[in-house]
């Protein structure tokens, strides 16, 4: 919760980007990167959960790289250059890993200024009280996708992020493009006292794709939606 009134949320969730993204252009426009990289899913689909499977990874074809590939692959098929950062960052130590990408993302941009948009890709981790996984998941043409989840980050001015309201105008196109083109595969957007490094542009958010309950090819495909719904949002 925030103390942003309602009214003034829903206009300014009309109001679309502050930014435009260049078509075609050989400068990058988007940085896709990954806080937690060893986040990874169940291989194959079953109604049961291993209690000792820990849901990490340092194999990049099982863990969150895989996601951010299939999101790169539709950006950079609708002529939109993308960097994906790769390094992991919360192995060996997840401890400080906010802290590496943060390094990682602002040495990007200060070496790429025409980067308008840093979209941090998690896995999410929903559970019941007692334990139980739990898989958010929809059909989308015939198919399984791991639902997602924006979150865009707000100040109550302790946390030096005046142009929040940039990500959360942007988290809403984005949504409404997702929802136009592939409705059921977003949860609500999480707008609320975070910070995750989204002072670094007005483009900055973090986008759970599915839970440690989800399988691996429903998260890939989720990323292969998010990358053609991004694509169709500034083409």
């Amino acid at each position: 919760m925030t103390s942003i009134s309602n009214d003034e949320l829903k206009e300014s969730s009309s109001l679309g980007a502050v930014f435009d993204i260049e078509i075609g252009s050989s400068e990058p426009q988007i940085i896709i990167y990954h806080t937690h990289t060893t986040e990874t899913y169940e291989l194959e689909d079953k109604d049961w959960y291993d209690a000792d499977f820990t849901a990490k990874t340092t194999e990049p074809d099982k863990n969150m790289t895989a996601v951010g590939d299939a999101i790169c692959e539709q950006l950079e098929a609708a002529g939109i250059t993308v960097i994906h950062d790769t390094l992991v960052h919360d192995y060996p130590s997840y401890n400080g890993s906010y802290e590496s990408s943060r390094e990682t993302v602002s040495e990007l941009l200060e070496e790429y200024p025409s980067v308008k948009i840093a979209l941090d890709i998690h896995r999410d981790g929903i559970e019941t009280s007692d334990g139980v996984r739990l898989a958010p998941v929809t059909e989308i043409d015939g198919k399984e996708a791991a639902q997602i989840m924006i979150i865009s980050g707000c100040d109550d001015g302790t946390m030096d992020m005046p142009n929040y309201m940039d990500n959360f105008q942007f988290a809403c196109a984005l949504q409404s493009q997702i929802e136009s083109d592939y409705s059921g595969l977003t949860r609500p957007i999480l707008f609320d006292y975070r910070f995750y490094n989204q002072d670094l542009t007005s483009g900055s958010l973090l986008i759970e794709v599915g839970s440690h309950g989800n399988t691996l090819e429903q998260a890939v495909y989720s990323g292969e939606l998010i990358g053609k719904a991004l694509a169709n949002l500034f083409t």
